[in-house]
């Protein structure tokens, strides 16, 4: 193996907040032949037009809970990869892993996009098998791919009393771990499942002390990870190198929101160990050790960055 043939890309490190810089939560994770995406927020198919992967090429669409913000370019993955170009051309069914729930998200959206599906089959002649959808749900700990190699197992995390199914995702691959979190507050599944992963990514979450006074604050904070905490995560598992995604800074008129220096001094806090701040399109290349590049959106293959 080679460290090109075990890849992580953040496509969208973003929130539900529209933003041309920060697209909604996505990561592309390439294993030997194998690609897959982890949820497909805003903007999904756009990056992976930016990296010259056709969208139709995506083995399994994985999904970790049904926030919107994680969910809104799924539709976009499944009708654009099939369509006949060299951005699409999906002739086998969509693959859909998520927990219970993703059957239902898929059978209506194919109940709502039932009419362009029509349209396209008599109009392009497009092959029924293309758009055809086959979904695998789970609703417990536990391996749900396993082949050529790649394992990937789903564990629950804590996103809040009410939001629920959550799961974060461990990928194993040639001897080597990536793993992601998902969305959650502090959780022992994260620290069980990444303990000395190669690569673990999380998300993270901050507001300056003057506004969490606000209640609607407090409850965004209470559903995620701020920085101290996330340094207690790493400091326990030890990851070769630990990542920031779902970056959620909030701010108001009258008190910005928190920087990313910031954030990453408030991680020092509890955690002296390899840290990068995701950015869209920042690439992670998983070997003996864990490289870090930084894509620009005009130029695929662009130089290197290193890891605050």
């Amino acid at each position: 193996m080679t460290a090109s043939d075990f890849r992580v890309t953040l496509l969208g490190t973003g929130v539900p907040i529209p933003s041309p810089d920060r697209f909604g939560p996505c990561t592309l994770v390439e294993a030997g032949d194998q690609k897959f995406l982890i949820d497909a927020g805003r903007g999904a198919t756009i990056r992976l037009y930016q990296l010259n992967l056709p969208i139709g090429r995506i083995d399994v669409q994985l999904l970790t809970h049904y926030h919107s913000d994680h969910t809104s370019g799924v539709p976009d993955v499944w009708l654009t990869g099939w369509l006949e170009s060299y951005f699409g051309t999906r002739n086998t069914p969509y693959r859909v892993i998520g927990p219970n729930g993703a059957r239902e998200l898929i059978e209506n959206l194919e109940r709502a996009y039932a009419r362009d599906i029509k349209i396209r089959v008599a109009d392009e002649k497009l092959p029924l098998s293309g758009i055809a959808t086959d979904v695998t749900e789970f609703d417990r700990d536990g391996p749900v791919y396993e082949k050529n190699g790649v394992k990937v197992i789903a564990f629950e995390v804590d996103h809040g009393d009410v939001i629920k199914p959550c799961y974060g995702y461990r990928f194993e691959y040639g001897g080597r771990v990536a793993v992601f979190s998902s969305d959650t507050r502090y959780n022992h599944n994260v620290i069980k499942y990444g303990a000395g992963a190669d690569l673990l990514v999380h998300e993270v979450a901050s507001a300056r002390p003057e506004l969490m006074r606000e209640a609607y604050v407090q409850r965004i904070i209470g559903h995620h990870t701020t920085p101290r905490v996330a340094g207690l995560v790493f400091a326990q598992t030890k990851p070769k190198l630990a990542v920031y995604t779902h970056i959620v800074l909030l701010g108001s008129e009258c008190i910005p929101p928190p920087t990313l220096d910031d954030i990453v001094a408030e991680t020092r806090q509890t955690y002296d160990g390899p840290l990068a701040v995701g950015e869209d399109l920042m690439v992670f290349e998983i070997g003996e050790t864990v490289s870090v590049r930084q894509l620009q959106p005009s130029s695929p293959f662009h130089s290197s960055a290193s890891p605050a």
